[in-house]
C-alpha cells in the first residue's frame, strides 16, 4: 500500500460521520490560511517558507498532492495580498472560529482528532480534502 493511501485511510478512520466532514471542508481550509496570514504579518518570506516546507513534505507523499497543494497555497497567498488592513486580527478570529468548528465536528464524531495521535495529521487534513477533490475528477494521486 502507498503511503499517502495508508495516511488517507487511518485519517478517515475519525472521518466519517456527514456533518464533520461537511465542517472540515470549511474550517481545514480556513485553519491553513490563517496560519499563512499570521506567518504573512510578520513577514511574507515566513508564509513562503512555511509552504515550501509543507510541499516538500507533499511530494514525498504524493507528487500530484503536492501540485495541487502548491496551487491551493499559492491561491491563499493572493487572498492574503487582498487583505492589508486588520489581517491579524481577520486571521486570529477565522483560526479561533475554524478550530472551534473542528473540535464540534469531532464531538458529533464521536472521535478525538487524529492529530492527538500522531502530528502529521495536521498535514494531512489538506491533503485528504485535496484527495476526494481527486478521486471527484478521475484525477490519479
Amino acid at each position: 500500500m502507498r503511503k499517502i493511501d495508508e495516511l488517507f485511510g487511518r485519517y478517515d478512520a475519525s472521518h466519517r460521520n456527514a456533518t464533520n466532514k461537511a465542517i472540515h471542508w470549511i474550517c481545514v481550509p480556513l485553519i491553513v490560511w490563517s496560519v499563512l496570514a499570521v506567518l504573512w504579518v510578520w513577514t511574507p518570506l515566513a508564509a513562503y517558507a512555511l509552504i515550501a516546507l509543507a510541499i516538500t513534505y507533499y511530494v514525498s507523499i504524493s507528487l500530484p498532492i503536492a501540485i495541487g497543494m502548491l496551487v491551493v497555497s499559492l491561491m491563499m497567498v493572493l487572498v492574503l495580498m487582498a487583505i492589508p488592513d486588520h489581517l491579524l486580527i481577520v486571521a486570529a478570529i477565522v483560526f479561533v472560529a475554524a478550530w472551534i468548528g473542528q473540535f464540534i465536528g469531532h464531538k458529533i464524531e464521536g472521535k478525538k482528532p487524529s492529530f492527538f495521535e500522531d502530528l502529521t495529521f495536521l498535514m494531512i487534513g489538506p491533503a485528504w480534502l485535496l484527495g476526494f477533490l481527486y478521486r471527484r475528477f478521475g484525477i490519479p494521486y
